[in-house]
């Protein structure tokens, strides 16, 4: 329990902060997830507008503090070269 009136309000301030990073981090994983799956479904057109949606949402993860921006890059340089060997083979 908070002892002190700013300490009260930090606790407050910190249930916000963390169901908002929930959202955006669950939002994350799952964007991923379903860019993934695209990827190994083997069908190209359908990947790249998910692998376009998880590299927004990675940017946007990283402008909200919750991901560093080079891993943000990394995770959309990653797909993005996934999606182009996709598109090579097929």
């Amino acid at each position: 329990m908070a002892n002190h009136v700013s300490a009260a309000k930090r606790a407050r301030q910190r249930l916000g902060r963390t169901a908002r990073n929930r959202l955006v981090q669950g939002a994350l994983r799952s964007s991923l997830k379903r860019a993934r799956a695209a990827l190994g479904g083997g069908d190209a057109a359908t990947a790249q507008a998910v692998v376009a949606a998880a590299s927004r949402t990675a940017a946007r993860a990283a402008s909200k503090g919750l991901l560093h921006r080079n891993a943000a890059a990394r995770l959309s340089s990653r797909l993005q070269r996934a999606l182009n060997k996709l598109n090579a083979s097929g």
